[in-house]
């Protein structure tokens, strides 16, 4: 392949729809991205597109929201413990709690009235509760998503059983599943009572219900879980339900 074909084959490689360039920005929702493009809001290099589905590289093409740049909008940066019971979507057509709830009781991380669109850096299900970073840096989020980061994410959990040595063994060596084998797990048992094992698991992956699904495997439930840890970022003193800015010293951790 010439080099003028290679570059015409990495631009086509970058090009996303301009929903979904707008969405990844962090100033809104993909709906509310086609709502503000059907709007005629949204210019790319000057001209209007009111076509949700036009394709552009966000790399070269500028793209503007109310004439204003993308990427323009302060970084926010929070940590939520999230409460059980509620879901890391935005909206729910059954009506349930999501996060976003939480936020918006909380505002104390807006500087106006305005809302500042931010997104879960990964999600707990409805069952889980602990720690949820929410931004609207899509690189912030990508690096601590992103397998190849090996961001380690630590869980509280209660065990449906008593579990035997042999089986926490199994965790730490890495479990079979459906999607294939996970990595070694960091395991401590905590304590055991009557009929349950509490253990604490560290992970690298971020598989979907990874640790419900690795403790089904030695043929428990999983009862409590609770992420209580991501990367050196640890609960403290934050409760249950609240929402707080992280520091630029957390940033920085979580990016080392």
């Amino acid at each position: 392949m010439t080099s003028a074909g290679a570059r015409l084959r990495a631009k086509e490689t970058r090009k996303r729809t301009l929903d979904r360039v707008i969405s990844k920005s962090g100033v809104g929702s993909r709906t509310e991205a086609r709502q503000w493009i059907g709007a005629g809001r949204v210019a790319v290099n000057g001209k209007v597109v009111q076509s949700p589905d036009a394709w552009v590289d966000p790399e070269h093409d500028r793209i503007t929201l109310d004439g204003r740049p993308l990427g323009a909008r302060d970084k926010i940066y929070l940590l939520m413990y999230k409460p059980r019971g509620y879901l890391t979507t935005y909206k729910d057509p059954a009506g349930r709690p999501t996060v976003y709830d939480l936020l918006a009781n909380a505002g104390a991380h807006r500087k106006n009235a305005k809302h500042d669109w931010v997104f879960p850096v990964g999600r707990l299900d409805q069952d889980t509760t602990g720690l949820l970073i929410l931004t609207n840096d899509t690189d912030f989020g990508e690096s601590i998503t992103n397998p190849a980061s090996k961001v380690p994410k630590t869980y509280l959990v209660k065990a449906s059983t008593l579990l035997n040595d042999d089986q926490l063994e199994r965790l730490r060596r890495g479990i079979e599943l459906s999607d294939g084998m996970t990595r070694p797990a960091i395991v401590a048992r905590v304590r055991d009572s009557a009929r349950y094992t509490f253990f604490e698991i560290t992970i690298t992956e971020g598989r979907n219900r990874q640790v419900r699904r690795m403790v089904e495997a030695l043929g428990a439930k999983v009862l409590k879980l609770v992420r209580t840890k991501i990367g050196p970022i640890e609960i403290g003193t934050l409760e249950i339900g609240k929402v707080r800015p992280l520091t630029k010293q957390e940033v920085s951790r979580l990016l080392a």
